[in-house]
């Protein structure tokens, strides 16, 4: 029987967002709908966590870091624009294919 392995961890690190009409929290939105994309494919191997730049559990960000940062197994993988479900997958089966 082969070991488990711990799940891959997908961290999203932003902030809510100031307009017009109040505080819109659009990056969470955005990382829910990645959550369900990524657990649509990869089911328990992957777990994604959306952290709030304030919440106290949110690790320190690397130098020159723009919201939204994406880490995965703590490693940088996008810093500012957008969300990209596609770069996440390809860098988790980079992961798997080495393990």
């Amino acid at each position: 029987m082969l070991p488990v392995s711990e799940p891959i961890l997908v961290q999203i690190i932003a902030a809510p967002v100031a307009c017009a009409d109040g505080v819109r929290d659009s990056w969470r939105e955005a990382a829910e709908w990645v959550a369900c994309q990524l657990a649509a494919h990869f089911g328990d191997s992957v777990c994604v966590r959306y952290l709030d730049l304030f919440d106290a559990d949110c690790p320190a960000l690397p130098a020159g870091a723009q919201l939204p940062l994406v880490l995965v197994n703590g490693q940088v993988l996008s810093s500012g624009g957008k969300l990209s479900a596609p770069a996440i997958r390809k860098r988790i089966e980079s992961l798997q294919s080495c393990t």
